[in-house]
């Protein structure tokens, strides 16, 4: 029986999981076929490992592998040792190619010549001259000066997709796609080759030593000096969000308030929690066995399918009311449009243009300041929908281990799940950072504890 088995543009790195190959070792396993014939070792696999791995199932059925170029045929023990040998040499050229390429990256960098991929946003290759974009440069010098104006790389990424731009591929702009943008150092003449590399299969790429970096000058899109202003805001805002401090003593310093709303320190003489403004004191133990039973009680009780049901309702909600608000958005504008252009065509006074425009202007504006929250909120509750059940599950996993943990352990889950711990003179209020939402009064997520 002859069975043909295409392998076509299929990576010589690994082919055994290919469709074809394991139709091909299911007709070997069954009988079909007795024997496989290919034109060289190359084409069947290029790994080693993967060649012996064919080879020994073939033995196994009593089957052959016939190599035309190398003239090798596994039914014989010579054949069998000339296999092992040819495909090692075989394994040794890939790497040596692939050796080869990564040799010559530096080069080509410091030659100014392209290495594959595209430029970035702003540029574009033509031949192999790197050039400015005339369509996209305006766009990303915008994004240099609205950050300047706003400081918020989401209020840019909103500011571009509501005056129509889009990334290359059509998409909306994000604040991660503006971070890359804004940092990307091409902007200011300066491009980067040969600072990145691929720690393997399915892993992020990490930076190369900056020692290794080739820099080669290329036409700038804006000023060094506000590529700098720029980017030394975007660092000063990372170390504010990532402050350095002392590590915390107490379970809930910092969490613990009174019921004004001040903060509670421990005095250390006494161990207990105090505000200083109004004198309301509970014990350092008290309170952490309460925060203890009550975090207990609570996990307990949730309903992670509901959870996770009210949290994607609130989001959707949220979709829709931006959907609907851009909509009047748009509907509005384009009524502010007619109005201007009756206006100019002398069809509208200039009395009654200003009766009509002026309250559409003030509603467009003020509509211009809900879209970013929205889109905001919106963020918000995505990021919720996908870490709070996480974070809950896994806080009650750590929570069946509590009396066996460390100080450290402990804080993390408080630092994790906790926003407040209100200490009132009847009861204590807890609120929590993953509460599961409550339709109608979304901020309404503290819950109760009355002590004795």
């Amino acid at each position: 029986m002859l069975e043909v088995y295409k392998l076509d543009a299929v990576s010589g790195k690994s082919v055994m999981g290919h469709p074809e190959a394991k139709r091909m070792l299911s007709d070997i396993r069954s009988g079909h076929i007795t024997g496989l014939v290919f034109s060289k070792l190359a084409r069947l696999a290029r790994s080693t490992k993967e060649l012996l791995e064919f080879a020994e199932i073939f033995r196994h059925e009593n089957a052959d592998l016939i190599s035309l170029s190398e003239n090798i045929d596994t039914s014989s023990p010579a054949g069998r040792l000339f296999f092992t040998i040819i495909s090692a040499m075989a394994e040794w050229e890939r790497e040596e190619i692939a050796a080869r390429v990564a040799a010559s990256v530096p080069i080509r960098a410091q030659m100014g010549k392209p290495l594959g991929g595209a430029a970035p946003y702003g540029f574009k290759w033509i031949g192999k001259d790197f050039v400015i974009d005339d369509n996209e440069a305006p766009v990303r010098k915008l994004m240099y000066e609205l950050f300047l104006k706003h400081q918020r790389k989401f209020a840019v990424a909103n500011e571009l997709n509501r005056a129509g731009y889009r990334t290359r591929n059509g998409s909306n702009f994000t604040a991660t796609s503006i971070d890359r943008l804004l940092r990307d150092t091409t902007a200011k003449g300066q491009r980067r080759a040969n600072y990145t590399k691929s720690p393997g299969k399915n892993k992020n790429w990490v930076r190369k030593p900056e020692s290794e970096w080739i820099i080669t000058p290329c036409e700038p899109i804006i000023t060094e000096k506000l590529w700098t202003e720029v980017n030394s805001i975007m660092d000063a805002q990372t170390n504010r969000r990532t402050p350095v401090g002392p590590k915390a003593v107490y379970l809930l310093s910092g969490f613990a308030t009174c019921a004004k709303g001040h903060k509670m320190y421990v005095y250390q003489s006494a161990k207990v929690y105090a505000c200083p403004k109004c004198k309301t004191r509970i014990a350092v133990a008290d309170l952490d066995e309460i925060y203890q039973l009550y975090l207990q009680d609570y996990l307990q009780s949730i309903n992670h399918r509901e959870f996770l049901e009210q949290s994607d309702r609130q989001l959707q909600d949220c979709k829709a009311l931006l959907e609907s608000t851009t909509k009047e958005r748009n509907k509005l504008a384009k009524r502010m449009n007619d109005l201007l252009n009756l206006r100019l065509e002398n069809e509208l006074s200039k009395e009654s243009f200003a009766i009509q425009y002026k309250p559409v202007e003030e509603r467009v504006a003020q509509l211009d300041l809900q879209l970013p929250e929205l889109e905001a909120e919106i963020d918000a509750r995505t990021i919720q929908l996908l870490s709070g059940d996480t974070v809950v599950n896994e806080a009650k996993t750590l929570l069946d281990e509590w009396s066996t943990m460390g100080m450290e352990q402990k804080r993390t889950i408080v630092e994790t799940i906790t926003t407040n711990v209100e200490v009132g003179k009847e009861d204590i209020v807890i609120t929590l950072a993953y509460a599961p939402p409550i339709p109608q009064n979304p901020k309404n997520t503290s819950h109760h504890f009355r002590g004795s």
